[in-house]
């Protein structure tokens, strides 16, 4: 006798999505000649919100803040993961001692880099000696001390693949769209990221300390192509993620259709020849793997190409790019145990996780 599977519809929640303007209120951020960090980021915040909500009425829009008020950075990721987000965006505006600096750049959570990327991190952080009793909310953590943010390279950051192809559809928009300078997708150890249990981004959307990038972030038309930038990349993104959940919905429909031809073998499957063969049909349990990336290509790399360094390696495919990775394990202790010997071969390595 065949027994048919019922295969419920599974309602989604909709989808969140934070929005957060960097500092405010008695924290005005950076300065410019004639404009703050805090009302630069909040103008452009509520830009893309407005622009989500038009575009994308299904999608629920949190903002940690929609008015100058000073909004703790600790807050900021409890109103995300209260509010059981799905992508979180904290928008900033950089700054530098020189006016020649310009572009925008997209941070992820991570240590690729940190020395480089230290300063950013080091001044976005250190908002929170604002509070009271900072040391305990942010449990000892110092914004100004080097040696805390080494609690960051033991951090696992589950959401990095996810992160990192938001923010490449960030640069692409604005580089290739709008024609900024690119200073590319960096890592860096932010605090608000580290603490949002979902995918996260810090955009910096241009330096405040160039006069010209100041006057471009100021005018009207220029947040409008800034949010509408932002939401086609979210869109981008969202529309990638969804093509990966319809594609494991109907490989997920197939296995229980197929089931259902072959009868209620509940601790067998039929092989490619027909014959029913002792495994499981219960669906596969997926397992999460960490592993160094060791480098990223958009075209397939040869075994030899000197990127590679002759290192045994295997590849991830995210969107248009191939990511090249090594020592994969489950355990991720025995993962970052080889991550400083293969930092020798490549700087630029991290730690990435995923599922398989």
């Amino acid at each position: 006798m065949v027994t048919l599977l019922a295969l419920p519809l599974m309602a989604e929640k909709p989808y969140t999505l934070v929005l957060d303007a960097g500092h405010g209120g008695k924290d005005p951020g950076a300065v410019g000649k004639f404009s703050q960090e805090k009302d630069l980021n909040l103008k452009l915040v509520l830009a893309v919100g407005k622009q989500i909500n038009e575009q994308y009425p299904d999608v629920n829009v949190v903002y940690t803040r929609s008015t100058d008020v000073f909004i703790p950075l600790q807050k900021r990721a409890d109103i995300a993961n209260k509010a059981n987000a799905d992508l979180f965006i904290s928008i900033h505006t950089n700054s530098a001692e020189k006016k020649e600096p310009r572009g925008v750049e997209t941070f992820i959570l991570g240590t690729d880099r940190m020395e480089a990327n230290l300063d950013v991190a080091m001044r976005e952080n250190a908002v929170m000696k604002l509070e009271s009793d900072y040391q305990t909310t942010y449990q000892g953590f110092d914004p100004n001390s080097i040696d805390s943010y080494i609690m960051f390279e033991l951090m696992q950051n589950s959401y990095m693949d996810q992160s990192l192809r938001m923010a490449e559809q960030v640069q692409q928009r604005f580089v290739g769209h709008l024609n900024r300078a690119d200073r590319g997708v960096r890592q860096a150890a932010f605090w608000v990221l580290l603490k949002t249990a979902c995918p996260s981004i810090l955009f910096e959307m241009g330096f405040i300390s160039n006069p010209e990038e100041e006057r471009f972030m100021n005018e009207p038309a220029s947040i409008a192509q800034m949010a509408n930038a932002l939401v086609n990349a979210f869109g981008a993104y969202t529309h990638k993620q969804a093509v990966r959940k319809e594609a494991l919905a109907i490989d997920t429909t197939a296995q229980a259709v197929d089931m259902q031809k072959h009868g209620n073998d509940t601790d067998s499957t039929r092989n490619r020849d027909g014959l029913i063969s002792e495994e499981s049909t219960v669906q596969h349990e997926f397992k999460t793997y960490y592993a160094v990336q060791i480098c990223a290509s958009k075209t397939p790399l040869a075994a030899n190409d000197p990127k590679l360094q002759n290192q045994p390696c295997d590849t991830i495919h995210a969107g248009e790019w191939i990511k090249y990775y090594t020592a994969a394990d489950t355990d991720r202790e025995q993962v970052a145990a080889k991550l400083p010997a293969l930092k020798v071969l490549f700087p630029d390595c991290w730690i990435i996780s995923f599922k398989k």
